[in-house]
C-alpha cells in the first residue's frame, strides 16, 4: 500500500468552488486560499441561524498507544462512508499543530484513504490560524514585560505571572529560561518560559467565541499575573485586548477542506487537549450543523479527555446536543492496556487483550453516563486476528452496544459502510438524552471529585497544599462557577501513565489549578503534563524532505 503523503498526492481533489457550490454557500461568504482551501465568512452563519440543525456525532477513543489509535481517520472516513449512503454529511477536524507533525506522529490530516487535501498544506502551515494565535499570545507577553520596563503601574508581581510565550514547535530547551538580560535597557529579568502555540489560551479562546464581540470579550479575561497584594492582572488591564482581536481577524473564520473523496471538511482552531479542551471551532462545528444532514467530529486523546471536556466544556458553552458517539478501539491499544509491551503488540496474544478489554468497557460506562449513545469502531490493522476480533466484538454485545470493523484506513469510505449503517440505525433505535456530568453551581473540588470518581473510577481527590491555596483564590476572585478541564496523563484513567487497563483503589492528586478565564474553565493539573513537548530520538522531522521540484515527502 502507498504511504499517506503518496496517496494524497496522487490524488485529484475538487476545485473548492465545488465542494462550495455543493454546501450553496454564496460567492460572498466565502474567500479561495488557493484551488482547494477557502475561508468561510461569518455573514454565512448569521444566514443560517434559523436552519435546523443537523446530527451531532463525536468520534473519541479508548486510552491509546503513544501512536495514537486512528480518531482522525476513522472520523474521515465515516463522513465518506456516510456520503456514499446519500447523506449529506460534513466532517469537522481540528488543524494539524508542527510539534506533533516534526514529533512522533508526524502528518495529523487522517491516513490511508481517509484523509483530508490538500495533505501538505494542512500540515504545514495551512492558512496561518496557528500562527495568528502564536503572535497574539506573544504580543500580551511582550505587553506584560513591556510593563514591568515602563514603571509597573498594575503592580505586578514578576514572581506571580502566569502567561507564557508561545511556539508551535516541540522544544524542550524552552519550557524554563531567564528574560531581561542584558542590562536596564533589556527589560526586567525574571524567570519565563515557553509552550507549544496549542496549549496556549488564546487558542481555546479562539475556539469557544461565537463573535468577534465575544473574542474580544474573552481576551480581555484572560489572567495573565498576579499584583503583590494578589489581585488578578488580566489583558484589558494592559490594554492588550484589542490588538489581539485584530491579529486574530482572520482566523476567526473556518477553513473549508475536503476528503480524498470529496466530502467537506472543515478544518478550523486545535487546542491541546490536556491543558484546554481538545476540541476544533465551535464556530465550525455550529456552522458544519447548519449546512449538512450530520456533522462527525472529534476530540483529543482518550474519551476520559476529549469526550469528556467536549460535553462538560463545548457542548455547554455552545448549547450543543450531541446524538451519538463513536468510540474508537484498536487490537493493540486494547492489547497495551493489557499490560502488552510496545514490541509485542503486533503478536496475537488473547490473555493480554482480555486484561485490557476492561478498558473499552469503562469508555462505554462513561459515554453512556452522559446520555449519550454510543457505538464501537475497531479500527483495523493487518496484524489483527479473528480470535483478537471475536474477544472485541463478544464483549460489545454483553454491553449492548454496537461494533463494527472499519477499513477506512485500507478501503476509504467503503471500508466504513457498516458503521455508517450501524450509526444511522442508532439514531432511530436510541434517542440521546445528554446531559453534562455536573452543574456549574456546585463547587469546584465536587466538579473536579465528580470526574475522578465517576469516569476515571478514582476513589477520591487530593490537593495538594499548594493546590488547595490556588483554590481558595479561586473561589475568592469569582472563578467558582467554570467548568473544570483536567489535565492529564492520556494514557491511563488515573493522573499515573502506568496504570493501565481499569485502574481502582486510586486517589488523584491534584497538584496545581489555574484559571483560563478567557476560555472560561479553570484548570486542574495531575501528574507530569507538559505544555511545551519534546521531541522524541527519532524525530519525524528527520524523514520529511523536498525535492528538485518541490514536492515534499515524508509526512507518513
Amino acid at each position: 500500500m502507498l504511504s499517506d503523503i503518496e496517496i494524497a498526492q496522487n490524488a485529484r481533489p475538487r476545485p473548492i468552488s465545488e465542494i462550495i457550490e455543493s454546501l450553496g454557500i454564496r460567492p460572498d461568504e466565502w474567500d479561495p486560499r488557493g484551488h482547494h482551501v477557502a475561508k468561510l465568512d461569518d455573514r454565512l452563519l448569521t444566514r443560517l441561524q434559523d436552519r435546523p440543525d443537523g446530527r451531532l456525532v463525536l468520534v473519541t477513543a479508548v486510552n491509546p498507544t503513544p501512536s495514537g489509535e486512528g480518531k482522525t481517520t476513522t472520523t474521515v472516513g465515516l463522513g465518506q462512508a456516510l456520503c456514499q449512503l446519500g447523506q449529506q454529511a460534513i466532517i469537522a477536524l481540528r488543524e494539524p499543530s508542527l510539534g506533533p507533525v516534526f514529533g512522533m506522529k508526524g502528518g495529523a490530516a487522517g491516513g490511508g484513504y481517509a484523509q483530508v487535501l490538500p495533505m501538505e498544506s494542512i500540515n504545514l502551515h495551512f492558512t496561518g490560524d496557528i500562527h495568528a494565535v502564536t503572535a497574539a499570545n506573544n504580543l500580551l507577553a511582550a505587553l506584560i514585560d513591556n510593563h514591568l520596563q515602563q514603571g509597573n503601574r498594575l503592580g505586578i508581581d514578576p514572581r506571580q505571572i502566569s502567561w507564557k510565550r508561545c511556539l508551535d514547535m516541540n522544544d524542550r530547551a524552552l519550557r524554563h529560561l531567564v528574560i531581561g538580560l542584558g542590562g536596564s535597557t533589556s527589560g526586567v529579568p525574571r524567570e519565563d518560559g515557553f509552550q507549544i502555540s496549542v496549549a496556549s489560551e488564546v487558542m481555546a479562546v479562539l475556539c469557544l467565541a461565537d463573535s468577534y464581540s465575544d473574542l474580544k470579550q474573552r481576551l480581555s479575561r484572560i489572567v495573565v499575573a498576579q499584583t503583590y497584594d494578589g489581585r488578578p492582572v488580566t489583558a484589558e488591564d494592559l490594554q492588550a485586548d484589542g490588538a489581539m482581536a485584530a491579529l486574530l481577524t482572520d482566523a476567526m473564520r473556518p477553513n473549508l477542506v475536503q476528503t480524498l473523496e470529496g466530502t467537506p471538511a472543515l478544518m478550523h482552531g486545535g487546542p491541546f487537549a490536556n491543558i484546554a479542551h481538545g476540541c476544533n471551532s465551535l464556530s465550525a462545528t455550529r456552522l458544519g450543523l447548519k449546512l449538512g444532514d450530520i456533522l462527525v467530529t472529534e476530540a483529543g486523546f482518550g474519551a476520559d479527555l476529549g469526550a469528556e471536556k467536549f460535553f462538560d466544556i463545548k457542548c455547554r458553552s455552545g448549547a450543543l446536543r450531541p446524538d451519538a458517539a463513536v468510540l474508537v478501539a484498536t487490537v493493540r491499544a486494547l492489547k497495551y492496556n493489557g499490560g502488552l509491551p510496545r514490541s509485542q503488540l503486533s503478536q496475537e496474544n488473547l490473555p493480554a487483550l482480555k486484561r485490557g478489554i476492561v478498558n473499552l468497557e469503562k469508555h462505554i460506562e462513561n459515554i453512556r453516563q452522559f446520555g449519550v449513545p454510543c457505538l464501537v469502531a475497531l479500527n483495523a490493522f493487518p496484524d489483527d486476528t479473528e480470535a483478537e476480533i471475536q474477544v472485541i466484538r463478544d464483549t460489545c454485545a454483553r454491553h449492548g452496544v454496537g461494533m463494527s470493523v472499519s477499513e477506512v484506513f485500507s478501503r476509504g469510505g467503503a471500508g466504513g459502510l457498516d458503521l455508517a449503517e450501524k450509526l444511522l440505525r442508532l439514531f432511530e433505535s436510541e434517542p440521546a438524552d445528554f446531559q453534562p456530568l455536573y452543574p456549574l453551581d456546585c463547587p469546584l473540588e465536587e466538579k473536579m471529585r465528580r470526574i475522578a470518581c465517576r469516569l476515571y473510577g478514582a476513589d477520591d481527590i487530593a490537593l495538594t497544599a499548594p493546590a488547595r491555596r490556588q483554590l481558595e483564590w479561586l473561589e475568592q476572585h469569582g472563578f467558582s462557577n467554570l467548568p473544570v478541564c483536567m489535565a492529564k496523563t492520556q494514557y491511563s484513567l488515573s493522573d499515573d501513565p502506568t496504570k493501565l487497563g481499569r485502574p481502582e483503589g486510586f486517589t488523584l492528586t491534584v497538584r496545581e489549578l489555574t484559571v483560563s478565564a478567557g476560555a472560561g474553565f479553570v484548570v486542574a493539573l495531575t501528574g507530569n503534563i507538559l505544555t511545551m513537548p519534546g521531541l522524541p530520538a527519532k524525530p519525524a522531522a528527520e524523514t520529511i524532505d523536498i525535492d528538485d521540484n518541490g514536492t515534499i515527502s515524508g509526512l507518513f
